[in-house]
């Protein structure tokens, strides 16, 4: 059964690979059978910042634990002299005593098995400031029309198919002008399980949502084998895993792809409120739970680090953006030789991207 039940996504063709020949069986590569038989699922970003915070707050959390938690992880090296970091920026930001502040992409994969390297439906930055004690959260549109490295003109999340996570960080880098050098993902496949075990999460829901939303319950229901939990009513109120993933599965209510990543980061917000009030006591378990399903680039050296500057600077504020912003993209999107694509304008974009990132200042 398909998980895709809209128009937009109808035209998000499977990555091809213009300027080489043909994929062979090379298991890095995707396949491209296997990648229609998939089931699709958009709410990626809702748990890859989840267990991001997790993995960090909860390492942080005790160092007595910390060793045993960072066997679960799955670790991958990367080649970081071939990630297109933006030197000249790195030179620039240590002339203004602005390089402290660290970019860590977060990549949330859709694909069914451990071979496949997975399209990463959910792209973001997660940059931690400690200067103005925040953590800041760059949500990077999934179709941006962008330059890929050996491949031409591609969408953003194409990238991670066709060469992983180094690709796909030199994508980011090479496109906005980053630094970015080391990576977090997951597969997605457990939102349900994160939010049921962090006792769900409060969200209004607008009457003009709810019938869409338990249309999603159901569907997510008949794929878990289980009873739908529906929503009974609109407004205020805690939603259980299956819920709270059909409320932000919503896109055919309001303004299509970016009305649901409003909803994604409405969920996110509540989950994060949920993980830094949760008590000492409720960490080991959640945590060592979720860390299974976690790849990263960072040693167990940098987390041990990351997660205590997290609670000892008191670095617990959260701000999400989303980039391109409005106005500064295509208006709706633009279908290219019958490939749905978002372009965007680079420089503004690169622009507000190092404002917000690197001076603390909200794109406008």
């Amino acid at each position: 059964m398909s998980t895709r039940m809209d128009k937009y996504h109808s035209t998000d063709k499977k990555p091809t690979n213009r300027n080489t020949k043909p994929y062979s069986n090379d298991s890095r590569k995707p396949n491209p059978k296997k990648r229609r038989r998939k089931k699709k699922n958009p709410t990626v970003r809702i748990i890859l910042l989840s267990i991001a915070l997790l993995f960090l707050l909860g390492i942080g959390w005790g160092a007595y634990y910390a060793v045993n938690l960072l066997g679960k992880v799955n670790t991958e090296k990367l080649d970081k002299s071939n990630l297109g970091v933006d030197e000249d920026l790195n030179a620039r930001l240590k002339s203004l005593g602005k390089d402290n502040i660290i970019n860590i992409a977060l990549f949330g994969l859709d694909k069914t098995n451990e071979e496949e390297l997975g399209r990463s439906d959910a792209t973001m930055i997660l940059s931690i400031d400690a200067d103005n004690k925040k953590i800041k959260l760059v949500s990077l549109m999934r179709d941006c029309y962008v330059n890929i490295n050996g491949h031409g003109k591609d969408k953003l999340n194409h990238a991670h198919s066709f060469g992983g996570p180094e690709l796909a960080i030199r994508t980011i880098n090479k496109n906005f002008n980053l630094n970015v050098t080391d990576f977090v993902s997951v597969d997605f496949a457990h939102m349900q399980k994160i939010i049921d075990a962090l006792g769900g999460v409060e969200i209004d829901v607008k009457s003009t949502e709810l019938e869409t939303a338990n249309k999603y319950v159901v569907e997510l229901a008949l794929l878990g084998r289980t009873d739908p939990d529906y929503i009974d009513k609109a407004g205020k109120q805690t939603l259980s895993g299956m819920q709270a993933l059909s409320y932000s599965r919503i896109r055919n209510v309001g303004n299509g792809d970016f009305e649901r990543t409003d909803r994604q980061r409405t969920v996110l917000e509540a989950l994060f409120n949920k993980i830094k009030h949760a008590g000492s006591t409720e960490f080991p378990k959640i945590v060592s739970d979720l860390l299974p399903m976690v790849t990263t680039s960072l040693s167990s050296t940098d987390i041990i680090k990351l997660g205590s500057d997290l609670l000892l600077k008191g670095i617990t504020n959260l701000e999400q953006e989303r980039f391109p912003i409005d106005g500064d993209y295509v208006d709706g999107g633009k279908m290219i030789n019958g490939v749905w694509y978002l372009p965007f304008d680079e420089k503004s974009t690169q622009g507000k991207i190092h404002k917000y990132i690197f001076e603390d200042i909200k794109p406008s």
